[in-house]
This record gives structure tokens, C-alpha cells and sequence, in this order.
């Protein structure tokens, strides 16, 4: 499936890029995790409150949201502050993704009328920015829960799924795993993928940048997901320790 032309880092086709997760980043929020993955930094922070927007109240269920910005200079040359300019369209379709992503770990009826806002910023970006704040925003909710059991305002663990997500595509390399964005610039074929901890898919966004892919290719892209999220969920397991 996979060509033996070399991927700009040297990495294998199915080798992710080296990912790291600090627990506890920040002290003021319920859940904070800093994921380095790559080039590629993001800050995650689970908020808590104790109540629903207005059209989820009365139902005796809970909410999880989340929004996504770029800093700055996440990017090597300056983008407007989005408090100043207004969100533009890919940071909302993004924060979509990512709000999607982490209501399928959440047990709502659990949860009460309680609501956790998850926020994803961007500090330095490299390619795979939406999966890396999925990841890492897992485990600020995860963070999150453990907090609200502690301190006694749900009766039981409101987490149902561990959730991860990573990036494939086809470049000149062929098909592979978690690309940055020397690769994702150029990829024929770009697709992220969502998954929880038995492997289910939670959302697969996929698209043919510059060439349609096979059935065959989607089934190895699939593969190598599979296999990339399980090695970030191991990730996410060793941060939560």
C-alpha cells in the first residue's frame, strides 16, 4: 500500500510523531492538559458549571462544548487575535468536531444539569491541531470528572468512553499515520479520525485534496488510525496515572 519514499522526519509510514501529555497544566481550571505532539502544542482546559445552557435546562441532563482558537503566532506568520476578529469558519467547524467528539464519552444523565467547557488553544501548530485538542481534550474532561466526584457533585463517573483522535492520509509516501504539516500541505488524501477505547469510530472526516483514494486505501487508512489511537489512548492512560 505504502511507497518506500522516505516522509520528511524519517518516520515509518505507521509511526506516530513523538506525543506527550502533561496532566494538571494550569491550576485554575477543573481539567488542564498540555499535548505535544510533533510540532504541535495545545492547551486543553475543562471548566466546570453548575447548570445547562438555557435550551438544555428542565431535563435533568448535562452538556459538554467545547471551542477551539489559534494564538497568534501559533503559525509562522501572525493570524488576528480571534477576540479581536471574530472566530473565522474553520475554527467553528473545528470546535464542532471536537465538542461531537467528547459528547460521545459523556454518560448526561449522570452528569445532572451540569455543563463542562472544554477549550482548546492552539500554542504552536504543526499539522493535526483538531486531533491533538481531541486527545488532549479527553483528558481535561477526564480530569474534570475525577474532580467533580471528589468533590461530590455527581454520584457516580459520568466518563463512558476513552477518546482519541489522529490524522492519516496519503502523501507521496504513500498511506500514512499522523501527518504534519509538511505532509498535510501536500497529501492527496487527508482524513481524521475519531475512536473510542474498543476501537468504534466516533467520526471519520475524509477528503481527496488532490486525488480521489480507493475503497482499499480507506481500509488501510482505517487500519493505521486504528492503530495510531490506540498508542495515543496508552498515552492518555499513562498521563491519567
Amino acid at each position: 500500500m505504502h511507497s518506500n519514499s522516505p516522509r520528511p522526519d524519517g518516520r515509518e509510514f505507521d509511526e506516530l510523531r513523538p506525543c506527550r501529555i502533561w496532566p494538571h497544566w494550569t491550576k485554575n481550571p477543573e481539567g488542564s492538559v498540555l499535548i505535544e505532539c510533533g510540532g504541535t502544542r495545545v492547551l486543553c482546559t475543562a471548566s466546570w458549571e453548575d447548570q445547562v445552557p438555557p435550551w438544555r435546562a428542565g431535563r435533568d441532563l448535562g452538556w459538554v462544548t467545547a471551542e477551539y482558537s489559534m494564538l497568534p503566532r501559533a503559525t509562522g506568520t501572525r493570524s488576528p487575535r480571534e477576540a479581536v476578529s471574530g472566530r473565522n469558519s474553520r475554527s467553528q467547524e473545528i470546535s464542532r468536531l471536537i465538542g461531537r467528539s467528547l459528547r460521545m464519552a459523556v454518560d448526561f444523565e449522570a452528569m445532572g444539569e451540569c455543563a463542562v467547557y472544554i477549550d482548546c488553544d492552539v500554542l504552536q501548530a504543526d499539522g493535526g491541531t483538531r486531533t491533538a485538542s481531541v486527545t488532549g481534550g479527553w483528558l481535561a474532561l477526564r480530569e474534570a470528572a475525577d474532580w467533580a466526584l471528589e468533590k461530590g457533585l455527581v454520584r457516580k463517573d459520568f466518563i463512558r468512553h476513552q477518546i482519541s483522535a489522529v490524522s492519516v492520509g496519503v502523501t507521496d509516501a504513500g498511506e500514512v499515520l499522523d501527518l504534519d504539516y509538511a505532509e498535510d500541505s501536500r497529501a492527496f488524501t487527508d482524513m481524521n479520525v475519531v475512536q473510542t477505547e474498543d476501537g468504534g469510530f466516533v467520526e471519520i472526516q475524509g477528503t481527496g485534496e488532490r486525488a480521489p483514494f480507493s475503497p482499499s486505501q480507506l481500509s488501510f487508512l482505517l487500519d493505521l488510525a486504528s492503530k495510531g489511537n490506540e498508542e495515543l489512548r496508552q498515552k492518555q492512560r499513562e498521563a491519567e496515572k
